[in-house]
Formats: C-alpha cells, sequence, structure tokens
C-alpha cells in the first residue's frame, strides 16, 4: 500500500494513475473536506482509477498510524503550489511543518519518503541550478521556493537515524502536461496558451524585460508530466545505494526552451499558422521573474534514471491531442 499526497492534483494524480495501473494498492491524500465538493475533488483525475481510500489531509497522521505494515511508502506531492502567495504562516505550516511530520514518521517506522522539492528553490539562478553544489548558498525569489528550500535544508541536516530508510526530495522544474486545469492562473503555459488559441487565435506571452533577451526568450527547462512521474517511481522502486543515495534530485531536461519555442509547438500541434503577442510583465512579480531554468542532469543520470526525457515538441504534441480529444478528466 502507497500514499499519495496531492492526489488530487496535477503530478500528484498523475502518480496515483500510474501506480494504480501498474496494480499497486494506493491511498489517496488531498483535501477532502466530508460535503459534496469534497466527493467532486476526490473524482475530478481519479473517477476512473482504482484508489483503495481517499482520505483528508488534515487527517493523514492519524490514518497513518494505524496503517501497519501494509504501508510500503508516502510519495508525498501536495502542497501550496501557488508562487503568489504570501500568507507565510500557512505556507510553511503546509509545504514545511506538514512535511516534516510525514518525515519524522517514515523515519520512525522505516518506510520510504519521496517528497516534491522544486526548481524554485534555485532562485534566479545566480548560483547555477546544480543539485550537487552547496544548498545553502541558494536564495528562492518567493515564500513557495523559500518554504521548500527551508525543508530540504532541515532534511539534509537529519542524522541518518531520524531518516527514513529510502528519501528524496525531488527538483521539478517546469512541468506541464494532463490533469492541471485546476491550477487556473498557475497552469501551464502550454494550458494556456492552448485555450487562448481556441478562443482567440493567437498567444499571449510575456515581454522581456531584460537587456540581451528579446521578447520569448525567456527560457525554461519544460518536463512533461509522464517524465517526471517515471522519475518519481524511479526513486521509489530503487533502494538507496552508492550510486542512488538518499539526496535531491533534479527531475528536468537539461535542455532550455524558449517560451517562443512552446508557443510555437502549440501552433503547429494545432496544425495553425502561428500568431504570437507580446504584453508587458505584471508589476508585481517583474522583480521575481525567472529568465532561464536547465536543470543539472548529471547525478539524476547515475542514480539510474537515463532514459531520454520527452523533447518539447513531442510532449506538447501528446498533452495537445489530449486536450482535443475533450478534455476533462481524460485531459486537462
Amino acid at each position: 500500500m502507497i500514499v499519495v499526497t496531492g492526489a488530487s492534483g496535477f503530478i500528484g494524480s498523475n502518480v496515483a494513475i500510474c501506480l494504480a495501473e501498474r496494480g499497486e494498492t494506493v491511498v489517496a491524500a488531498d483535501r477532502y473536506p466530508p460535503e459534496e465538493a469534497g466527493a467532486a475533488a476526490r473524482h475530478r483525475y481519479l473517477n476512473r482509477t482504482k484508489i483503495k481510500a481517499f482520505v483528508d489531509r488534515d487527517d493523514l497522521h492519524v490514518w497513518l498510524a494505524n496503517a501497519g505494515k501494509a504501508l510500503r511508502g508516502v510519495i508525498h506531492l501536495g502542497a501550496c503550489s501557488d508562487t503568489t502567495v504570501t500568507d507565510r504562516e500557512y505556507v510553511m505550516r503546509v509545504n514545511y511543518e506538514y512535511t516534516r511530520a510525514l518525515w519524522n514518521f517514515c523515519a520512525r517506522e522505516g518506510v520510504p519518503l519521496i517528497y516534491a522539492s522544486s526548481a524554485a528553490t534555485y532562485g534566479d539562478g545566480a548560483r547555477g541550478w546544480d543539485d550537487e553544489r552547496d544548498p545553502h548558498l541558494l536564495q528562492p525569489l518567493n515564500l513557495y521556493g523559500e518554504s521548500k528550500h527551508r525543508f530540504d535544508l532541515w532534511a539534509l541536516e537529519q542524522p541518518q537515524e531520524k531518516q527514513p530508510p529510502r528519501w528524496a526530495g525531488l527538483k521539478y522544474f517546469n512541468v506541464y502536461g494532463p490533469n492541471e486545469k485546476h491550477k487556473a492562473r498557475m497552469a501551464s503555459v502550454v494550458f494556456h496558451s492552448f485555450y487562448q488559441i481556441r478562443s482567440f487565435g493567437k498567444v499571449t506571452l510575456f515581454q522581456s524585460h531584460k537587456e540581451g533577451i528579446p521578447h520569448g526568450g525567456q527560457k525554461r527547462d519544460f518536463v512533461y508530466v509522464g517524465d517526471a512521474v517515471d522519475a518519481t517511481l524511479h526513486f521509489f522502486d530503487t533502494p538507496a545505494s552508492a550510486q542512488a543515495p538518499n539526496g535531491l534530485y533534479n527531475v528536468g531536461t537539461g535542455a532550455a526552451r524558449s517560451f517562443e519555442d512552446l508557443a510555437q509547438a502549440v501552433f503547429s500541434a494545432l496544425g495553425l499558422p502561428p500568431k504570437i503577442e507580446y504584453i508587458p510583465t505584471p508589476e508585481e512579480i517583474r522583480d521575481k521573474y525567472q529568465y532561464f531554468t536547465q536543470a543539472e542532469t548529471a547525478k539524476l543520470k547515475r542514480a539510474g534514471f537515463s532514459r531520454a526525457f520527452k523533447s518539447l515538441e513531442e510532449g506538447v504534441r501528446l498533452y495537445v491531442e489530449r486536450l482535443q480529444g475533450g478534455g476533462g478528466a481524460a485531459g486537462e
């Protein structure tokens, strides 16, 4: 039995579905209030998936205490991932303190813990994107990144006897793909581009406000969600070893691509000529805007995850096909 937190969210639902499809017993944990809205949330993406139980995140620690020997591990993907939230008490409680409690449980019970860190921990990238450099030097740009970074540092400080037998903090880069509709404004640019084209025949991207970088030339390491899932389960399935030690790992392609490339890929997948317009980056996020992200992937490969990630064009094509196929639980 494997617990997946954030199981009704983006990466979490994709992980839960993949585990269920390979025959694992999955327990989904997320915000599941007892009222009718909670039932709708439970089945947003998992209504065709065999799930053993749905557990509200506030009840999970009690549930875990009674799980017994059947529990094989926890994949913790639940978080407040909105980078614009400024309520420090809330973000630290959900992203830092909650994760510490899960860690302590897994360490005490001797079960693996794979958790979501974030590329947001790298800040503006001035100190690189290398998961093998001293993480104490990093300076995140927002509260979300700070909360993830703070937990990473705490985890690294724990003595071996207070660690889960297998743990990995995965620094996901810019993940896109099915099951992200609920993220609304925080959904990927691929998602928004598809619906902008369908509604208005064009895509709007942020202008560049940095000398030497053209509009649309801002770059990200875009990761198709299926690849993120495979990397997550690789660490869950792979025991700690000299080649794949416990620790922090980037999950990225290692190849930055521009937002113009991304928009072009969406138009191409739709068989349409590109029409791109640029608008000013909002003042409230302009000084926190990342102009470049690109994962260093040597550590990931040494840990045994050496297969190729999908190219931006291939991943976008697969996603657009899903969106065209009806969206909803099947694609959005």
